[in-house]
C-alpha cells in the first residue's frame, strides 16, 4: 500500500487539508478538510495545529454535531482552550473564527470517502472564486 499523498513517510499524520491559495474569501469556501475519522477529539487538535499555522490563532470551530462522535463544549491545542459551538443541518462543513468576526468556511470530506473524489473535492473547494455548493462537490 502506498502513502497517502497527504504524508510523508515516518512522519505523523498531517491534516488533509487544502486552502485556497490567495486567502481573498471569494468563493464559499477557504478550503477543505478530510479527516481520518469521525473522533472530534482526535481529528481537531492537528487541524487547529494546522490551520493556525496559515491563519493564526484559532479561538473558535463551529462544527455540524450529528456528524461527529463525542463533541465537547472545548478542546485544549497547544496549551490554549479552543470553543466548540455546534450546530445540525450541514455536516459537510466546519466554520473555524480566528476573531470575533473573522470566520473560515472548509468543506467537511467525509472520512470514509475514495481518494478520487476526495482530493477532487479539496482541490474545488479550494479553488479561488468557488461557488459550488458543498453536495455537488461532494458528489463528484
Amino acid at each position: 500500500m502506498s502513502p497517502e499523498p497527504w504524508s510523508v513517510p515516518d512522519a505523523p499524520l498531517l491534516p488533509r487539508l487544502a486552502l485556497e491559495p490567495t486567502m481573498s474569501r471569494e468563493g464559499v469556501f477557504d478550503g477543505a478538510w478530510w479527516p481520518r475519522s469521525d473522533n472530534v477529539l482526535a481529528e481537531l487538535p492537528d487541524l487547529i495545529t494546522a490551520l493556525g499555522a496559515h491563519l493564526g490563532r484559532i479561538v473558535r470551530v463551529g462544527l455540524d454535531i450529528s456528524a461527529w462522535n463525542g463533541v465537547p463544549g472545548s478542546v485544549t491545542v497547544n496549551g490554549l482552550a479552543i470553543r466548540i459551538n455546534w450546530f445540525t443541518g450541514s455536516d459537510a462543513t466546519i466554520s473555524v473564527t480566528r476573531g470575533f468576526q473573522d470566520h473560515f468556511l472548509l468543506l467537511v470530506v467525509p472520512p470514509g470517502s475514495l481518494p478520487a473524489m476526495a482530493t477532487s473535492a479539496m482541490a474545488r473547494a479550494s479553488a479561488t472564486g468557488n461557488h459550488t455548493p458543498a453536495v455537488e462537490l461532494l458528489i463528484g
